[in-house]
Order: structure tokens, then C-alpha cells, then sequence
């Protein structure tokens, strides 16, 4: 039987946390797109994310590239006080100035307040969010060049967009590797890193809660993305990739997995830059509705 930790007991994450974990979630709709379990379980060997229950809630850690312990927002009942204390405990014997990462705006204006706390913006990880029928649609003047990258690839290719299924996931993973291979992914920790979790993403597809899709050309993947509701009405999308010697590939797919998959939803969160010049041009370029700010929570008692 599937044991259940408990505070301070912390517990490495595991595909058979599935459950327990998706249950809070479920209960306690999140906002930012770091909290949804397939997200947690493919950065989870990166952040070093461990788990468990205190005070009604889940409680979970991680550590930074650096060794950095840090904590992110608990996920529980209306009055988080309690948890956020345990967190800040126990953070506080791994380190000297204890933090929590990616906590959203309303949570870190509530609780930075009554526990005293500083409150630091962290715009490199705040989501962009975008309206649904805007990036299907892509209507008015400002998406013109989206239009247009569209049409280029509609006029050169005949392809197909089919739902990421099991006769897929090989080829994706092909597409990913030689993706890193045109970028020189081994000399890049970042980009390394991302391979690792699209990878687990990929390999453990079917017994994760996420939906994909891939763009098809003469019988060829060529694009892919895969995502997940994050809450009643917004879904996460947590990874995108194309093959860039098909120009509007990423155009493609990034359309037709919102138009075929995600429709009855309000909005898209497409998670954040890194704090990286190109990616946040990119993001911006498809003008969001508006971001899901996100703050750091620090003790100030040392």
C-alpha cells in the first residue's frame, strides 16, 4: 500500500504520487503553472521536488541548480497560514535565508503581510496567459505575421494535426533529440535540462493526465505539444517543439492544438520566459491577455 508522508517527513515525488497529489489540485484549483503534477513529476530529478501533508495541505520542496532549498506556495484550505509556517520551519535548517518560489500574486500579497515576510517580483517566472479564440482565431491587424507564417506553411505542406497517441511518441522524441542536436543542447545546462524533463514527459505520456498533439508532414512529426487543464478555466500548455527547417511549424501547431484540443477553454497559459530576451520576445509576440505574476516569499528573521 502507497504510503502517505507526512510533515517533516518529506518524500521524493514519484509517478505513484499521481493520486494524492492531483487530488489537492483538483480540490484547491491552482493559478500558476508550476502546480500541476505532470509538470512537478517531469522537472522533478532538475528541482529535486519532494512532498508531503501538514496542515490540511501539500507541501512541497525543491533545489535550485545552485543547492538553493527553496519551497513552493502550499496547496490547501482558505487559511494557508499554518503551512506556510511549517514550510518556512523546516526550509530554515537547510539554509539561512529560507524561500518560497513561484507564489502568485494574491498569496504572496496575504501572507507576505501577516507573516511578516519580504516580497520579492520574479518576472523571469511570472506565466504569460493568453485568451483561447485569440490564438485561434489570430484576428486584427497585430497578428498579420502569425497569419502570414500560417499560410506560408499551409501553401508548402500537406500535413495533418493528429492527437499525441502512443504511435507518436518515438518520433517525438526523435524530433526532440535532433532539435538538441541543431541547438548543441550538451553544451547548454539549460537546454540539457529541458530535454531530461520533455523526455519523462513523453516516456510516461499515457500515465500522466495531459493531452498532445502532433503536426504531421508526408507521414513525418515535425511539430509537437503537449498541456493540461490547470484549472476549470485555463490550460497549461507545458511543452512545444518543431522542427525548424519547416518554417511556421511552431505557428501551426501552437494553433491547431488550441483550436483541436483546448476550445472549450477560456484562456492558455504558455508559462514564462527564464528571463530570456528571445523567448519573452516570442511570448509577447502573441500579445497575452495578461500574466499570472509571481513572487518570493523571504524570512527576514535571520
Amino acid at each position: 500500500m502507497q504510503s502517505t508522508p507526512h510533515y517533516p517527513d518529506f518524500k521524493p515525488l514519484s509517478l505513484e504520487d499521481r493520486g494524492q497529489i492531483t487530488s489537492f489540485f483538483s480540490r484547491h484549483p491552482p493559478v500558476t503553472s508550476e502546480l500541476t503534477f505532470t509538470n512537478l513529476f517531469m522537472w522533478r530529478h532538475h528541482y529535486k521536488y519532494q512532498w508531503c501533508l501538514g496542515a490540511d495541505s501539500l507541501l512541497i520542496t525543491g533545489e535550485k541548480a545552485e543547492g538553493l532549498p527553496f519551497g513552493l506556495p502550499p496547496v490547501g484550505p482558505h487559511d494557508l497560514t499554518p503551512s506556510f509556517r511549517m514550510l518556512f520551519d523546516f526550509l530554515s535548517q537547510l539554509t539561512p535565508i529560507p524561500q518560497i518560489h513561484r507564489v502568485p500574486e494574491t498569496l504572496a500579497q496575504r501572507y507576505g503581510e501577516a507573516l511578516s515576510l519580504a516580497v520579492e517580483e520574479d518576472r523571469a517566472n511570472s506565466d504569460y496567459v493568453y485568451r483561447t479564440e485569440s490564438l485561434i482565431n489570430l484576428s486584427g491587424r497585430k497578428y498579420h505575421r502569425k497569419r502570414n507564417h500560417l499560410n506560408q506553411f499551409r501553401t508548402r505542406y500537406s500535413y495533418t494535426y493528429e492527437h499525441l497517441s502512443k504511435e507518436y511518441i518515438e518520433a517525438s522524441l526523435g524530433l526532440e533529440e535532433e532539435w538538441c542536436r541543431l541547438r548543441s543542447c550538451a553544451e547548454n545546462p539549460g537546454l540539457l535540462n529541458e530535454e531530461q524533463a520533455i523526455r519523462e514527459a513523453l516516456i510516461h505520456f499515457d500515465e500522466l493526465d495531459c493531452h498532445g498533439g502532433v503536426i504531421l508532414v508526408d507521414g513525418r512529426v515535425v511539430a509537437f505539444s503537449l498541456g493540461e487543464p490547470l484549472n476549470p478555466d485555463t490550460v497549461v500548455i507545458h511543452l512545444e517543439k518543431a522542427n525548424p527547417e519547416y518554417s511556421g511549424s511552431y505557428a501551426v501547431i501552437n494553433q491547431e492544438f488550441c483550436q483541436h484540443a483546448w476550445s472549450d477553454f477560456t484562456y492558455i497559459n504558455r508559462e514564462q520566459d527564464l528571463g530570456e530576451a528571445g523567448l519573452r520576445q516570442s511570448k509577447l509576440s502573441y500579445y497575452p491577455d495578461h500574466m499570472s505574476n509571481k513572487f518570493i516569499l523571504k524570512s527576514t528573521d535571520r
